[in-house]
């Protein structure tokens, strides 16, 4: 069996918490796309209901090999029809909580797949106190 090493000059979550997540050590406080061939731009959305076939038509034009959608902090899966763009163009697509998303981007960024992070960052919550 061939193994490859994991590969350390794509880009990382290092972090993921409530409203945040650090990519490289930088701390981002919205959705953001991101990639393991070095993609990456802010997400005009907070939550699955926000999502429309628009927003992964964007990440369709990046032709990757699979998309890891992180559906922020609890799963919710988005309907089939806003996933369309993918399915018709043969990509990949799996949805998971984002703290599970993250991880699982990691994993596969550090085997060399050609891998979009699509995370999905709500606000934190305000304690009013």
């Amino acid at each position: 069996m061939k193994l490859q090493p994991d590969k350390f000059d794509v880009q990382s979550v290092n972090a993921y918490g409530e409203g945040w997540l650090a990519l490289n050590g930088e701390r981002i406080e919205h959705s953001v796309v991101f990639g393991s061939h070095g993609e990456r731009f802010a997400w005009d959305c907070r939550t699955v209901a926000d999502l429309t076939p628009q927003h992964f038509e964007e990440i369709v034009r990046i032709k990757p090999e699979l998309v890891i959608l992180g559906s922020g902090p609890t799963l919710r899966f988005p309907p089939v029809a806003v996933l369309r763009p993918l399915i018709a163009a043969g990509i990949g697509v799996e949805t998971m909580d984002s703290a599970a998303a993250c991880r699982t981007y990691n994993i596969l960024a550090g085997e060399a797949r050609h891998v979009i992070g699509a995370i999905l960052v709500a606000p934190a919550a305000v304690d009013p106190a």
